[in-house]
């Protein structure tokens, strides 16, 4: 498996830092409003403290039989447009603007490289709807609608989605999603979920806001949510009192509850 590697593109991911959403926001402003080295300094911070979010975008295309390290480094260039596009004056984390933008450059080589040929109008106009969405998610902090999009162009709204639909790679309906060595999970299998991008985006968030946490907060919200233990239970294994952990428990979630 490719994520139990040490290295990637020489880079061990062990020792990876992972910075803090404070200093992730004081890099950005400084990425923006510093001087020339400070720029300079706190750009190359900000790619090095955010790789691990690159690794846990590309964990989603392992099986599609690509190089992981071409992966990875086309991970890291959308990570880099989304770090230079960034704008600080909107209420929100870096990783919820940064996820879509690495998804969409791994999605854009994988188009690129896709054996199956699109007409040159239909790639065209692809990726012209492709620059919008980037355009309009920076700017508006949500993806467009279709027919925001169609409007944007001047196209039917038909030949938007046509054109968008043509670009996303065939995946076979026996391709394996999972195993564990004994039983494997394939697409045909998870056909009708709900695991949307949205959903797994969440997800993504999710793990970058309990990773913001004290240990001592992660301790209470995994005896609590991930092994069911009463807040009496809780407050026993800790120590403190039953009334603290209700409020800790509520602070906690409210915390991650306006992260997402």
């Amino acid at each position: 498996m490719l994520f139990n590697k040490v290295e990637i593109c020489g880079v061990n991911t062990n020792t990876l830092p992972v910075l803090s959403e404070a200093r992730k926001q004081e890099l950005l402003r400084l990425i923006q409003n510093g001087s020339p080295a400070e720029k300079q300094k706190a750009r190359q911070e900000m790619i090095e403290g955010n790789l691990k979010l690159v690794l846990s975008v590309i964990q989603r295309f392992a099986n599609r039989g690509e190089n992981p390290d071409d992966l990875f480094q086309v991970g890291c260039i959308g990570l880099i447009k989304a770090i230079d596009n960034f704008n600080c004056d909107k209420e929100v984390r870096f990783s919820t603007y940064g996820v879509p933008m690495i998804i969409g450059e791994v999605r854009r080589y994988l188009r690129d490289n896709n054996t199956v040929r699109v007409s040159r109008s239909l790639r065209d106009t692809a990726y012209r709807a492709m620059q919008y969405k980037e355009s309009f998610l920076a700017e508006h902090d949500r993806e467009p609608t279709v027919e925001e999009i169609a409007n944007a162009l001047s196209l039917p709204r038909e030949n938007v989605v046509i054109a968008l639909e043509a670009m996303v790679e065939p995946v076979s309906l026996y391709e394996p999603v999972y195993t564990d060595g004994s039983d494997t999970i394939y697409v045909m299998d998870q056909i009708g979920d709900h695991n949307d991008d949205k959903n797994w985006v969440d997800e993504i968030v999710l793990k970058e806001a309990i990773r913001s946490l004290s240990d001592r907060e992660k301790r209470i919200l995994s005896l609590r949510f991930f092994q069911g233990k009463t807040q009496t239970e809780v407050a026993e294994e800790i120590g403190i009192s039953q009334a603290q952990v209700s409020r800790l428990e509520k602070t906690l979630l409210h915390k991650i509850k306006k992260e997402l």
